[in-house]
């Protein structure tokens, strides 16, 4: 049984800067190509038969006409007796992409003969892009951003609750390592796709890390029926054994 909410982490579509293997960064205007809005409406179809608490998103574009397939004919939860309100996307700045300074709109193959690039691969936690962001305090307000709104979300809607936040590559990826109890300077192990969905459970203990870049069903995170417990368990107990699903 689920005692707390969980998270959906969706990084955005492919963008035409993704297409165009250029780091969009925090640059205006970046849509999504045709591929990365066709993940967006797959993605939603994913989400269809999933109650959301919320949906967050990014201020960045890409990540707003990720976000938008999700709201269709959906409505807000609502306190008893009242009218359930449309939904609409929540935007949080401090889920929005790394500041990369000048490296922005740059082509990858040119920013990997710059001697920074290996340091972004073996040593990010030293890393502040030129005229930009450290990873650290990057990854520090993403987290930040994840565990504040997680815990509203739970105080508003209760232990079942699921909600998504659309957000960039780095950012999950760096989410996900603090998920894990993982150093940033290994955080380039993992791997966020287009429109993957990475799903966090956080309690009072630790998080639980229940899926990284998943593009399959999404149906066995639907809320639970509610059974009597048989006996009392923290939320932030494993299962030993591993369990049985």
């Amino acid at each position: 049984m689920r005692d707390v909410p969980t998270v959906l982490l969706v990084r955005h579509g492919r963008s035409l800067a993704n297409a165009g293997n250029i780091l969009a960064g925090r640059s205006p205007g970046v849509d999504l190509d045709d591929t990365g809005r066709d993940q967006a409406r797959a993605l939603a179809l994913r989400l269809v038969d999933i109650a959301l608490a919320a949906v967050v998103s990014s201020p960045m574009q890409r990540c707003l006409q990720t976000a938008e397939p999700l709201l269709a004919d959906r409505v807000a939860a609502s306190p008893l007796g009242t009218k359930p309100q449309k939904m609409d996307i929540v935007v949080d700045e401090r889920l929005t992409e790394c500041d990369y300074g000048d490296w922005t709109g740059s082509k990858l193959a040119a920013l990997s003969k710059d001697p920074l690039w290996k340091v972004v691969q073996a040593h990010p936690s030293g890393v502040r892009f030129p005229g930009g962001e450290a990873m650290l305090d990057m990854q520090h307000r993403a987290v930040s951003a994840v565990r504040e709104r997680d815990a509203a979300i739970g105080r508003e809607h209760g232990a079942d609750a699921l909600w998504v936040a659309v957000s960039h590559g780095d950012v999950i990826k760096s989410v996900v390592a603090d998920a894990l109890g993982v150093h940033l300077d290994e955080f380039q192990r993992i791997v966020v796709d287009p429109a993957s969905v990475t799903v966090i459970r956080y309690t009072s203990l630790r998080p639980f890390v229940l899926r990284v870049n998943d593009r399959g069903s999404l149906f066995d995170l639907r809320a639970p029926a509610k059974k009597r417990r048989r006996r009392a368990r923290s939320d932030s107990d494993a299962v030993v054994g591993g369990g049985t699903a």
